[in-house]
């Protein structure tokens, strides 16, 4: 098989490591990509917002398959323009894609589908959102409705802040939020692949969203990960298949839009049971890094499978007992006003830490005849984005993996980054 995965991430360099492994992989391409991907796959500069220009790649390299990463491309309609060409494609259409595109959307079909989540209320006011915030109380839950890479939900206890978050997100065109009563209890990622009817899980993982060590800080797109999840309940996965995926697929499909890719279910384990928090179309990032990281059955034929309809037909999926922990490193001011184009150095010493890989997220390579610090004028990797790396440690246990993972981290350097400390911490201590 040759495979073209679609994307610029960490995410995408995940899957395009993990496909490179696989024996059943002859040639792995990826448009954009990145630099830390050209180890592994071949690069094309094509727009990845670009249907047609993404179609046009896959049917000109002949590809056997395409896997679209981030949500931005799915909600363009990527994924429709390359099945319309005629190759099997892993990812949602623009119209299935809505799930994460519109936050609305996604609890509409969560209420025709009889899926626990979150009460909620839309608004496209601010007096809409006062009232909102006064019905449920504090903790206040508010969420830009549409695409906001990770970054549009606020959860404070600070009405005034609440109300801030709202007046920045109606302002912008068609400006829609929607504002939820406050879930208790720890948060859960699940990944289900999903082929239009049938459905397959994957392990559950953890992310950290609050920017600084004790979830202190704002949100941002992750910050760190871990697999597998100690303290889960016994049959928290097959709990969610049967009361949540399975009922939101099919209601997708009762619809007329079959959903086919992952469906991203964010959980909440609440004391009155399992809650959806949100649905994203696409695997998340950075739990995509760490669940790859134990999967043990080759990744191309599933993926495949799911693009064509036949996941009924799969054996189950093989896992490894080892733990995985992957920490990002961020530039300055992430996830604020990033800086961008520091050079970074130390990444063949954090390759070398035994049970390591790195993955590149914002990373760019420069040339200039006149930087000081590249006299020679030779390729320099540097910061292009606000997360810039994800390092990925794998142990037999969530401590050796954190160890391994963060021996890395000290290895990289970039100047004014940061990272968080504690990921994975405190279930590597229970």
């Amino acid at each position: 098989m040759e495979i073209l995965v679609v994307g610029t991430g960490a995410r995408e360099h995940a899957l395009v490591r993990t496909l490179s492994l696989d024996p059943a992989v002859s040639a792995v391409h990826a448009a954009p990509g990145n630099p830390g991907m050209a180890r592994q796959a071949t690069l094309h500069a094509v727009d990845p917002l670009d249907g047609a220009a993404v179609a046009a790649l896959a049917t000109g390299l002949g590809v056997d398959l395409v896997v679209v990463g981030p949500e931005a491309p799915l909600v363009a309609g990527v994924a429709d323009a390359v099945r319309a060409a005629g190759v099997p494609v892993f990812g949602p259409s623009a119209q299935a894609a809505q799930l994460e595109g519109s936050k609305a959307f996604a609890k509409d079909v969560m209420a025709a589908a009889g899926v626990p989540t979150a009460a909620a209320r839309v608004a496209t006011t601010l007096d809409e959102v006062a009232a909102a915030l006064d019905e449920f109380g504090a903790p206040y839950v508010v969420k830009d409705d549409g695409l906001a890479a990770g970054k549009g939900v606020v959860v404070t206890e600070d009405r005034d802040a609440a109300l801030e978050h709202a007046a920045a997100c109606l302002a912008k065109d068609g400006g829609r939020i929607v504002v939820e009563e406050y879930l208790d209890g720890p948060e859960v990622s699940l990944f289900v692949l999903c082929d239009g009817t049938d459905v397959v899980p994957l392990v559950p993982a953890q992310d950290f969203k609050r920017a600084y060590d004790g979830d202190e800080g704002p949100n941002t797109g992750g910050m760190g990960a871990y697999s597998p999840l100690p303290w889960a309940p016994a049959g928290l996965v097959d709990e969610v298949v049967e009361t949540v995926a399975r009922p939101t697929v099919a209601e997708m499909a009762r619809r007329g839009t079959p959903f086919v890719g992952v469906l991203y279910c964010g959980l909440a384990l609440t004391s009155r049971g399992v809650r959806v928090v949100e649905f994203n179309a696409r695997f998340g990032d950075p739990e995509t890094q760490v669940v790859l990281a134990r999967l043990g059955t080759p990744l191309a034929g599933v993926l495949l499978a799911a693009a064509e309809g036949r996941l009924a037909d799969l054996d189950p999926l093989h896992w490894r007992a080892d733990a995985a922990v992957t920490v990002v490193v961020a530039s300055h001011g992430y996830p604020g006003d990033v800086r961008t184009g520091d050079p970074i150095t130390g990444l063949d010493g954090a390759d070398t830490v035994p049970g390591v890989h790195v993955l590149h997220a914002g990373t760019a390579v420069r040339t200039t005849d006149d930087d000081p610090e590249n006299p020679l004028n030779d390729p320099l990797l540097v910061s292009a984005g606000g997360r810039v790396l994800t390092v990925v440690g794998v142990g037999e246990t969530l401590a050796d993996a954190r160890r391994a993972a963060y021996v890395a981290v000290d290895q990289v350097a970039l100047a004014g980054s940061h990272h968080r400390t504690d990921i994975a911490l405190a279930a590597a201590e229970a």
